[in-house]
């Protein structure tokens, strides 16, 4: 966690952002020393550096109007997600809980969510992917796109639902189950996914 900011500090901060939303630019240490009135540029300097330090603001060095204000930059990457329910992660179940959890927040950038994806997110229940790391109480974040041999999925399969692995064999689909406990599912009828997993948030223990 940054240190406090002093007065003054804070007060460098608040003219840059409302410098950005005014002019679509920070300014820089120059305009920041006039603004104050500062003795010296370098006056103006030091409470940028001490800013940076704390971790509030991010500059680049060598440009002058090359700064990011950290705490935007964070919220701008994270997003959230709409969490529907539970979905098994064991035998195949008639269907999902469609119960409207909220949402679950996560980092974009970290994740690798791509922008503009449609994606949700289901509570897996059930062991049957635990050799891909998947345990019961496990947050999967799925987006909604034609899935790739070997993706993990939330699947539709003749009327029922489940988290497995997705495979083609000879052009033809089915489920693979990552436990040795559970069968392969081959779709007699129908075999819809509705989501590839593309995170994975780990239960509190």
């Amino acid at each position: 966690m940054s240190d406090a900011l002093t007065l003054r500090q804070q007060q460098v901060l608040e003219y840059i952002e409302e410098q950005r939303t005014r002019t679509g630019v920070v300014p820089t240490s120059r305009e920041i020393q006039s603004h104050f009135g500062f003795a010296s540029q370098t006056a103006a300097m030091n409470h940028l550096r001490a800013l940076e330090r704390k971790g509030v603001i991010h500059r680049q060095a060598g440009k002058a109007r090359a700064l990011s204000i950290v705490s935007e930059l964070r919220r701008e990457s994270i997003v959230d997600i709409p969490l529907y329910g539970q979905i098994a992660a064991g035998l195949a179940e008639s269907s999902v809980e469609q119960e409207d959890l909220g949402v679950v927040s996560v980092d974009a950038a970290t994740t690798g969510i791509r922008p503009n994806a449609r994606v949700f997110a289901l509570k897996a229940r059930g062991d049957s992917m635990i050799g891909a790391q998947i345990c019961s109480g496990d947050t999967v974040i799925l987006e909604v796109r034609e899935p790739r041999n070997g993706d993990i999925v939330a699947a539709l399969i003749d009327g029922e639902t489940t988290l497995k692995r997705y495979v083609l064999k000879q052009g033809v689909p089915y489920l693979k189950a990552e436990n040795p406990e559970f069968p392969d599912l081959i779709p007699g009828e129908e075999l819809r996914v509705q989501g590839v997993m593309v995170a994975l948030i780990r239960k509190h223990s």
